[in-house]
């Protein structure tokens, strides 16, 4: 069921092997496991969750560049966008930074099998590493900006049509997400 979904609503917006659909199944099946006990997503139809979560951050995936990029998920919650992210672009090394601890373990539990995803259980504000992309969902960018702006030079939001403020980042002309009017893919230059 959800690879057929996922295949109807993404079309071909994004090239995904059988591999990489199967593990975005299991962490589909997964997140409903765990979601029963931890409120991971409020979403909880199938075709809505396929479609908000997975489809959303393969869109974002769909924009960043190639290469073997650090890139740092922000507030990641149940893992979106950056298992996706990871899933989608082995070769970039993915970091998901969520400071509830629960949720840290539902994504520990997650990303055990794949390589190129690590999880830290911290604050976005005490990590001091830096990073090529910061990639962030259903967070409001202006609690972030800041932490955003010292962590990496570019950023990738998926967000509501409202413009980021341009204290730190230059935006993009918002990308319309296909799913929806009101949800837009943001990308912002840090100020040099």
């Amino acid at each position: 069921m959800f690879a057929e979904l996922l295949r109807q609503r993404l079309g071909s917006i994004i090239e995904l092997s059988p591999v990489q659909v199967h593990q975005l199944e299991k962490h589909f099946d997964l997140l409903n496991r765990w979601n029963r006990v931890l409120n991971l997503t409020s979403v909880k139809r199938p075709e809505e969750i396929v479609e908000r979560h997975y489809c959303e951050s393969l869109f974002l995936t769909a924009h960043i560049p190639n290469g073997a990029l650090r890139i740092a998920d922000i507030g990641s919650g149940a893992g979106f966008p950056g298992i996706p992210v990871a899933i989608a672009k082995p070769s970039c090394w993915v970091t998901l930074i969520e400071s509830h601890q629960r949720k840290s373990v539902f994504l520990r539990e997650a990303t055990r099998k794949l390589p190129n995803v690590r999880v830290l259980s911290t604050r976005a504000e005490d990590v001091t590493e830096s990073f090529e992309w910061v990639i962030s969902r259903a967070v409001r960018f202006g609690e972030i900006e800041e932490v955003a702006a010292r962590l990496a030079p570019r950023v990738a939001i998926l967000g509501g049509s409202e413009r980021p403020i341009e204290a730190c980042f230059t935006w993009n002309t918002p990308i319309t997400v296909p799913w929806g009017d009101e949800r837009k893919l943001w990308l912002g230059t840090r100020f040099t």
